[in-house]
């Protein structure tokens, strides 16, 4: 079955058709490509897809700017942050701008066709080394008293997982729970932690004291 719907958007031709042959060889529908930040926005308004593959640094308008634009269309895509930079700088400011995923262009090609898969299956993703780095930045703010959730002890376990890093599929196999399951309880549990997605449910999880840097 092929899926998901991509669109592309790469200012350099010959990454960008990269990008696209691996997409397309691992069975996921490239249905556009664009050159530019504001070429991205008017492919997504057109043609709908379900993820934008979205470089940080393109002429005319940058991936930050387009992101925020895509996210805002109705329907809007999921957007999946691809680039050579890793400075905290443009990862905030992209998932500020609404990105559900970050991944360097280094990271293996089984990765990026993963990471595309799993973003645009409504989960949300950061590279490893990223999210290791977000979690270093909020745990070094100034301390706050750790806020208390009304959570089941399921959603307490599910939160836990997530945290750990596992796919809805890996907590579904630890927990022996459908991913249909699993996906119900996450919803709800973001929920409750007022999180907008994954990343934020990571970062909650520190800064509560369920988990430490090196374990759980």
């Amino acid at each position: 079955m092929i899926g998901p719907r991509a669109l592309v958007a790469d200012d350099h031709a010959l990454i960008r058709s990269g990008i696209v042959a691996l997409l397309e060889a691992a069975d996921i529908d490239v249905v556009g490509e664009a050159a530019t930040g504001r070429e991205a926005v008017s492919a997504a308004s057109r043609l709908r897809p379900e993820i934008v593959l979205m470089d940080i640094r393109m002429p005319d308008m940058d991936g930050i700017e387009a992101t925020a634009a895509v996210t805002a269309l109705p329907d809007p895509p999921r957007v999946l942050v691809l680039t050579t930079f890793d400075l905290d700088e443009y990862v905030y400011r992209a998932l500020a701008a609404g990105a559900s995923g970050f991944l360097l262009k280094d990271a293996r090609p089984d990765r990026l066709v993963a990471a595309v898969r799993t973003v645009a299956d409504g989960e949300s993703l950061l590279a490893p080394e990223l999210t290791r780095r977000l979690i270093e930045r909020h745990l070094a703010a100034p301390p706050r008293p750790a806020p208390r959730f009304d959570l089941t002890a399921r959603e307490r376990e599910i939160w836990t997982l997530i945290a750990a890093g596992l796919s809805n599929a890996e907590i579904g196999g630890r927990l022996f729970l459908s991913e249909a399951t699993v996906k119900a309880h996450i919803t709800r549990l973001l929920s409750k932690l007022g999180a907008r997605d994954r990343v934020q449910a990571v970062v909650a999880a520190y800064e509560s004291g369920l988990v430490r840097p090196g374990g759980a």
